[in-house]
């Protein structure tokens, strides 16, 4: 975190805004050995599929740097771990995010939260009135999650004003419709499971 600005009382590092949207996505497990380098990495996969980024930075920095930008990690912040290491990920992905962009990497930064208790934190770090980046996947099925999700989305626009939002998974209307008739762009990208899905049933 050399050079970072922090935010909030625990010093998260801040992540600059940058003007660049993605057209593509790929997860980082399928960047490290593919050419695809006009799409933007992406880390909503399992943490244990790119763990080995925050383990060994400087070794994975030469293949990233190929592509034509990254959306921060999307370290897991289950309701139910301790706080602490709620917070703990989130500080993660914004250090990552944040010396990706020292290196000259374009970076857009993906918010995540658990419950209220990580709403607040989860907004350190990221830029007013620029792209964000989050993952649907998992949030939105059932009821209970869904609860949190659309709170959590909602302080989330309050308190960053985005003015577009890249959605990694669905992006159903009753819970989007109402940032696009605010203004807010919605890029939405199907998830590696819904791209399957499609074409098992297309087969």
């Amino acid at each position: 975190v050399k050079n970072a600005t922090c935010e909030g009382y625990l010093e998260i590092p801040c992540i600059k805004k940058t003007e660049e949207i993605p057209n593509r996505l790929i997860p980082f497990s399928k960047a490290v050995s593919s050419h695809e380098y006009d799409a933007w990495v992406h880390f909503y996969e399992d943490d244990v599929s790119f763990e080995r980024l925050w383990n060994q930075p400087n070794k994975y920095l030469p293949i990233l740097k190929k592509y034509a930008g990254v959306i921060s990690p999307d370290f897991s912040v289950y309701r139910d771990m301790p706080l602490v290491m709620q917070q703990w990920n989130i500080y993660r992905s914004r250090a990552i995010g944040h010396w990706l962009q020292e290196n000259g990497i374009p970076v857009i930064t993906n918010v995540r939260w658990g419950d209220n208790r990580t709403f607040e934190i989860c907004c350190n770090g990221v830029p007013n009135n620029a792209a964000i980046a989050i993952g649907t996947h998992g949030c939105i099925k059932l009821l209970q999650e869904r609860e949190f999700f659309t709170q959590g989305l909602n302080y989330v626009v309050e308190k960053l004003k985005p003015q577009s939002i890249i959605v990694y998974g669905t992006a159903p209307d009753h819970i989007f419709s109402k940032l696009k008739e605010a203004g807010i762009t919605i890029l939405q990208f199907d998830s590696d499971y819904m791209l399957a899905h499609k074409k098992a049933v297309s087969a």
